[in-house]
């Protein structure tokens, strides 16, 4: 095994869980051609996976082989590493909010970087980019009901907002109130003219 591969290893497994690798971390070392070469001997040998473009990831092996890092520990490294806002999408949100019982198939997550897939083991994660409005309040209850929200779109929003008002805490239900300038048009109708009986 090369000094170069025995690096890049060593510093894949320097990483936690969900830690990610860039080609461009290496090229201290090597060109980058043979820096990519080393990530694809890596890759076919399964000592690491390479999970979006230019990112690689260290497998988890636990008593049941190796898998793939879990998508929040990829969502935590991903923000860590670019400042990003990385949030669920609004079909997620209204799961966990209880607005419906439909269960998103595929993992989509809004964020402030740029729209891109990553593979985890059989399964794709999309990232969106996200307009700002989607992105208001980041991952605080009251930014999760209005991503909810948009999903549901403006023939469910009465209905769902009189669940949000008993669900939400006072705090994040006003602060959700007081972002109405920041939404489209007809959520913040719908924000405003909600009556409680």
């Amino acid at each position: 095994m090369s000094q170069l591969v025995q690096s890049i290893l060593a510093a894949a497994q320097a990483l936690p869980e969900g830690g990610l690798l860039s080609p461009k971390e290496f090229l201290h070392l090597a060109s980058r051609a043979a820096v990519d070469q080393a990530l694809t001997r890596l890759t076919r040998e399964e000592k690491i996976l390479r999970i979006g473009r230019g990112v690689y990831a260290l497998p988890v092996h636990g008593r049941f082989g190796a898998r793939p890092p879990s998508t929040q520990t990829v969502v935590e490294a991903i923000e860590a590493a670019s400042g990003e806002l990385v949030v669920p999408s609004g079909a997620a949100e209204a799961n966990a909010l209880g607005l419906t019982t439909q269960v998103p198939v595929r993992e989509v997550f809004l964020t402030s970087g740029p729209s891109r897939k990553l593979r985890l083991g059989n399964q794709d994660v999309e990232f969106k980019h996200g307009k700002p409005w989607q992105l208001l309040m980041g991952k605080r209850p009251a930014g999760m009901a209005i991503r909810a929200l948009a999903w549901l779109g403006a023939e469910q929003a009465p209905s769902a907002l009189k669940i949000l008002h008993s669900k939400l805490p006072t705090a994040e239900w006003e602060a959700m109130r007081a972002a109405r300038a920041a939404m489209p048009s007809w959520m913040a109708r719908a924000v405003s003219e909600v009556v409680f009986v």
